[in-house]
């Protein structure tokens, strides 16, 4: 997506930095409101006890679920199961 001139971000409360093709790519602290608001597309991938995902839904503009993790929210306008 990068390639493509997205602009990709991730958080996790588990990995703070990795490294992909030698290049330190680094998490972001803290997962806010205006962070949510501002991305075009949320992604969950991993299915973390220590998130708010009623937060993440309640300011996202769209999200794509792939562990279904939001599967007890009840407005689910804004997520796409994978």
């Amino acid at each position: 997506m990068e390639r493509q001139g997205a602009e990709v971000t991730y958080y996790d409360p588990w990995v703070a930095e990795y490294r992909y093709k030698g290049r330190a790519v680094q998490g972001l602290n803290e997962l806010t409101s205006e962070t949510l608001q501002e991305s075009d597309l949320v992604m969950v991938t991993a299915a973390h006890s220590n998130v708010d995902y009623g937060f993440v839904q309640q300011y996202a503009k769209a999200i794509f679920d792939t562990k279904n993790v939001m599967k007890t929210i009840q407005n689910r306008d804004n997520i796409e199961v994978l």
